[in-house]
């Protein structure tokens, strides 16, 4: 149990800073929260002082960048009184993450360019209509948020993010009440033709099929399931769009997978988009003109966007860490330049974080919804 919630903890602090350096401080805030929570059920499992201490010092420093970013946000108002405020809910800002810095994936943003930037550009031309609710699937730390983030910015839509697993966990009672008055707010910003963009990750947490649920789960649902519904009642010209992205498409309930007209699948990179997302992220670093980012690519099948930017991440803390070792950290002192040796010593260390077994089963519910 301990292992596994470990792995869930560092899985969610990884999701924080990714959402942190996109600029979405609502998003990176429940995620750094939720690691903390968890962090803290480990401290209560384990009596290794050593271990208990490096706990404490993740909670700090999460506990820490937390208070940072609610510090640098405004304070909105309460979406209800005793409610959640609108803050923990809602993204204000847009997103800061530009259509080119999606690697690969062209599949997947030609289909978003479809039911999104065209329609918005020029909605003359879909007299029958566009997609109002798309599903973004597939494996984890693929690109789904990313995607989301970056046709809101294409657009400059109003971007409303929610943590599915959140609002079951915040607001279980209320939780309907809360997704009545969200799709509310995100009509109310799609006055004058302003697009307004409902972003719902871990969907599954929310749409899964239970065979128990108790009655705020079901009223959540069915509230959503209404409001999705509202979406394409016929004369309705607004653009708001809900996005929702799931690792387990397979549990989501039939009705909600029938509402989402599109369904997108986010797969994992391949030879090219690797080796596009290595240039990339090493070309922040210093790096040994041995590095190629061919033989990278080739020694990294089936690994996600995530464990590329970690590999390269750990590269560089490699060298720093030589470079204190060594006691020469005085002022203008750099480590030295990141060799390709480094890096396939650290590829050998550290597997795709991606079972092959949920992708087998991510392809095949793929197959049987003809996802485009």
């Amino acid at each position: 149990m301990s292992q596994e919630l470990e792995q869930t903890a560092a899985q969610r602090a990884k999701e924080a800073v990714q959402l942190d350096r996109q600029g979405s401080r609502a998003a990176a805030i429940a995620k750094y929260q939720q690691a903390i929570q968890l962090l803290h059920k480990l401290l209560e499992l384990t009596d290794d002082e050593r271990i208990r201490s490096v706990y404490w010092e993740k909670i700090k420093l999460y506990q820490s960048r937390t208070e940072q970013l609610k510090s640098a946000r405004q304070v909105e108002e309460p979406l209800q009184q005793g409610g959640a405020r609108f803050e923990e809910l809602v993204l204000t800002e847009k997103p800061k993450v530009a259509w080119q810095d999606v690697v690969g994936l062209e599949s997947a943003k030609k289909a978003i360019r479809d039911s999104i930037i065209f329609p918005y550009r020029r909605p003359d031309l879909f007299p029958l209509g566009w997609p109002r609710g798309i599903l973004l699937f597939g494996p984890p730390g693929c690109g789904k948020t990313l995607l989301a983030a970056a046709v809101a910015n294409e657009i400059e839509a109003s971007f409303y993010y929610v943590d599915a697993a959140s609002i079951m966990s915040k607001w279980l009672g209320e939780s309907e009440k809360n997704v009545a008055s969200l799709f509310s707010t995100a009509r109310e910003a799609c006055k004058d033709g302003h697009p307004a963009i409902i972003f719902i990750d871990e969907v599954d947490s929310l749409t899964a099929v239970r065979q128990v649920e108790v009655g705020g789960e079901a009223r959540a649902r069915n509230q959503l399931l209404k409001e999705m519904d509202g979406l394409t009642e016929k004369g309705r010209t607004e653009h708001l769009y809900v996005l929702a992205a799931t690792n387990k498409p397979w549990e989501l309930d039939e009705p909600f997978v029938r509402r989402f007209q599109k369904r997108i699948y986010v797969p994992l990179p391949d030879r090219a988009s690797r080796m596009e997302m290595f240039k990339q992220y090493l070309s922040r670093l210093k790096v040994d003109e041995s590095v190629s980012l061919e033989a990278l690519a080739d020694a990294t099948p089936n690994y996600s966007g995530h464990d590329i930017h970690d590999i390269c991440m750990e590269a560089q803390m490699k060298v720093v860490r030589e470079l204190f070792d060594s006691g020469q950290t005085g002022p203008g002192t750099r480590p030295r330049p990141i060799t390709m040796g480094d890096l396939l010593e650290i590829v050998k260390n550290r597997r795709s974080s991606i079972s092959m077994d949920t992708v087998v089963k991510i392809e095949s519910w793929s197959r049987m919804h003809m996802a485009l």
